[in-house]
């Protein structure tokens, strides 16, 4: 937690001094730094002296605007290029929230902070959009790098895919164009990431777009893909069902884990209840499936070289191999031995 030279609450109380008793209400309402910490509308602050919203509006520039004339507000100056070294030191620029939990858990020295960012001339506010959370800069030149370099860190991530933080880390920096170095260094990077709505990590600390369902991870299929993937190798789905309640600590129903591996196309069934991801390489389909691939691919090939080809995609017994190379529909042995398609 960083520590404040200042007292918030006195520089506030001199901030407001040069404003009449209509002006000081008004932007000790709008702000919350009055007794009341909920910051009031426009419409509510109106309706409470009998003006319309237009009018609170322009009581609150004026306001503003005369406490940046003041002496009180020149007398101040250390504490705003105090609050300015603050956001420099934490990156330039970073996320309201990320800021405001920086220099205290407190919500009414929040709305303090609040309250001064407004006021100074080198704070700049960028609102919540589809790509960005709300966010506070002091370089408008370092911001537009940071966006732009976000953006294209997000384009370039597929849709299904999940990466370690450090990967995304790297990448990251692999986008960044003439910043800082000083400015390089791990927090700082996770700060400008975690302004990012876009990009997000799922229970395993893995990192994607936030829209997949490898990262905002809502059922249980999800889950398990998740487990499976931790897991690495082939698992039954009662195996999968006790990984994810190892893991998450998440209740998971055998049956409805089975039912939910069946019908998600992540997974492929490799053999009676064991199931693999599609990402491995598998293919879905039936012992039969499997075998015509493997032809179409291969050529003719004798039992022997079908049977450990089909082994490495199916946990079968051999037998239930030599059963399908029987059917004559589709299958047909040649004059040398070997089979291939009919």
């Amino acid at each position: 937690m960083i520590s404040l030279s200042f007292k918030p609450k006195q520089t506030t109380k001199k901030l407001l001094s040069p404003l009449n008793n209509r002006a000081y209400e008004v932007i000790r309402n709008r702000f919350g730094i009055g007794d009341d910490l909920e910051k009031k509308t426009l419409e509510t602050i109106g309706q409470k002296y009998g003006i319309t919203r237009e009018r609170v509006r322009q009581i609150e520039n004026a306001a503003l605007a005369s406490i940046r004339k003041s002496d009180s507000f020149e007398s101040e100056k250390e504490s705003f290029d105090e609050l300015k070294d603050i956001i420099n030191n934490l990156g330039g620029i970073l996320s309201e929230e990320d800021l405001f939990s920086n220099i205290s858990k407190d919500k009414c020295i929040q709305n303090h902070i609040n309250f001064y960012l407004v006021l100074g001339d080198d704070f700049t506010k960028y609102k919540e959009d589809d790509d960005f959370k709300s966010r506070w800069s002091v370089d408008e030149d370092l911001t537009e790098n940071i966006h732009s370099s976000l953006k294209n860190l997000y384009s370039n991530l597929s849709d299904e895919e999940i990466i370690p933080e450090s990967e995304l880390i790297s990448r990251f920096l692999d986008q960044l164009k003439d910043v800082s170095e000083n400015l390089k260094n791990e927090e700082i990077l996770k700060r400008w990431l975690s302004m990012c709505k876009n990009i997000n990590c799922n229970p395993l600390g893995e990192w994607g777009r936030a829209d997949s369902p490898n990262v905002n991870v809502k059922g249980i299929r999800d889950y398990s893909f998740l487990a499976m993937k931790r897991h690495g190798s082939p698992m039954h789905f009662r195996e999968v069902a006790k990984a994810i309640e190892n893991i998450f600590s998440r209740k998971a129903h055998v049956a409805t884990c089975h039912n939910e591996l069946i019908k998600d196309p992540r997974f492929v069934l490799v053999g009676r209840g064991t199931y693999c991801l599609k990402e491995w390489g598998y293919k879905p389909g039936i012992v039969r499936d499997v075998i015509k691939d493997i032809l179409k691919t291969g050529g003719p090939l004798s039992k022997e070289e079908i049977i450990d080809k089909v082994m490495k995609e199916r946990f079968l017994k051999k037998n239930t191999i030599l059963v399908n190379l029987q059917n004559s529909k589709y299958f047909k042995k040649t004059k040398n031995g070997l089979y291939t398609l009919a």
